[in-house]
């Protein structure tokens, strides 16, 4: 089961708290809006996604982070089933 959450941040943390999400393991996709909510950047990530993957994302993610003030992220994350959590 996916589950969506969305973040207000400003884009000076906006690097960092990606960073973050992505070393939690269980984000399956990060889309970033601008305040008026606009898509500026959407992403999927997969299991197994390696540094060389990333890093040029990261990068993309640190430039725009320079020109945007607040906006939100929203991520997609892989939740376990309930019957999955019984087992």
């Amino acid at each position: 089961m996916k589950k969506k959450e969305t973040f207000n941040i400003h884009g000076s943390n906006l690097l960092s708290r990606i960073k973050e999400l992505i070393e939690e393991g269980n984000i399956t996709s990060i889309a970033i809006n601008d305040k008026h909510g606009k898509e500026l950047m959407n992403f999927s990530l997969t299991m197994g996604v390696v540094a060389a993957v990333i890093a040029p994302m990261l990068a993309a993610v640190g430039a725009l982070a320079l020109f945007i003030g607040e906006c939100s992220l929203t991520i997609e994350r892989e939740e376990p089933d309930a019957e999955e959590e019984t087992k």
